[in-house]
């Protein structure tokens, strides 16, 4: 099971980011959820999934706005489940909270934490690699992405951005858009491996 802690950075001096976050994230983990996202202690947000391609896209539409620090802990969770995500129990709770800790000096604002913390730390730095390369997109390159995100094709995009279709293609490389295809469900996968092991 997967617990992903997910802590406002800067929230002292920054407007509450939860209830935004919350309304985002809800069409994206609707039905892939053990325990749904809720406000946990002040600035914080809480979920736990058994689904490693939801944690992956929470993570990265959270890693976007560069706004939080997200741990994603791996383990167990006490049952019969809460009602409350808050009132969650377990290694998966425990993983979290160190990871959402670490996470708040950690390069990419993420870190995993599991009871093999080898295994946690290989899927940690494999996820900063591409929060990293996301990180250094261009405007240019995130108007193509959000567009293609939409079903669009290269062409389609072409027309909407008034540019060439070679424009696209270059645009896409320059943005790393087929690195960030091929990785996430690899990173998907990697995470399901780690929970496994767990």
């Amino acid at each position: 099971m997967f617990v992903v802690t997910a802590d406002q950075r800067a929230s002292r001096t920054h407007e509450d980011l939860v209830p935004g976050a919350l309304a985002a994230l809800e069409p994206i983990v609707r039905g892939r959820v053990a325990l749904p996202p809720e406000r946990t202690t002040g600035d914080e947000l809480q979920f736990a999934t058994e689904d490693a391609d939801a944690v992956m896209d929470v993570c990265l539409r959270l890693t976007r706005e560069g706004a939080w620090s997200i741990g994603v802990g791996v383990g167990s969770i006490e049952s019969p489940l809460p009602h409350e995500t808050r009132a969650g129990r377990g290694a998966a709770f425990i993983h979290a909270r160190d990871a959402v800790e670490r996470a708040k000096s950690a390069p990419g604002r993420l870190a995993v934490t599991s009871g093999d913390p080898e295994a946690a730390g290989d899927v940690e730095a494999l996820i900063q690699l591409l929060i990293d390369l996301r990180d250094r997109r261009s405007v240019q390159g995130w108007e193509l992405a959000d567009l293609l995100a939409d079903a669009m094709t290269q062409r389609q995009a072409a027309v909407r951005l008034g540019i060439t279709e070679s424009a696209v293609s270059r645009r896409a490389g320059a943005a790393g858009l087929r690195t960030e295809e091929a990785a996430i469900p690899a990173l998907a996968r990697a995470l399901r491996r780690l929970d496994g092991g767990a």
